[in-house]
């Protein structure tokens, strides 16, 4: 049997989204989706120019991430201007360093599990195979168990 990683796609999103020290990836004003800036988050996160950090995704392509985050159960949300200014933080002149462009095109992804303060849902989002599609199309429950760290 297969024993599950404990670090899952959903998971690994959720402490990102949650760290203070990444800035590319952000909740949106109600903590019920989260903002993804393209630009920084290949540069932050993919490795896109960086060096030594391991690579979390094992990609460097920004559409693979969007690919997970299908199969995972997101739906992309239309930006509107206004949502995108109310979620951006400030950025202080030291923490933008040297960044070619900060702001890539933002993109807006929600799931019903995935809340600012809930990480008991995770559990819930399930990737989109076809034996669970299967089982989801005739109306029976998917299951996956949380990493130990978020069991109590």
């Amino acid at each position: 049997p297969a024993i599950p990683r404990p670090c899952t796609f959903p998971m690994k999103l959720w402490l990102l989204v949650n760290s203070p020290c990444v800035h590319s990836v952000r909740w949106d004003p109600c903590g019920e989706g989260l903002f993804i800036d393209q630009g920084l988050f290949e540069q932050e996160l993919l490795g896109v120019g960086a060096t030594g950090e391991e690579e979390l995704f094992k990609t460097k392509n920004f559409g693979s991430i969007v690919r997970q985050l299908n199969l995972y159960g997101f739906h992309k949300l239309t930006v509107s201007p206004a949502s995108s200014a109310a979620a951006s933080r400030p950025r202080s002149a030291t923490a933008g360093g040297d960044i070619s462009c900060p702001d890539g095109p933002l993109h807006h992804f929600w799931n019903p599990q995935f809340r600012y303060n809930r990480p008991d849902l995770l559990v819930k989002i399930k990737r989109l195979t076809k034996a669970n599609k299967e089982k989801l199309d005739a109306g029976l429950e998917v299951t996956s168990r949380l990493p130990d760290d978020f069991q109590h």
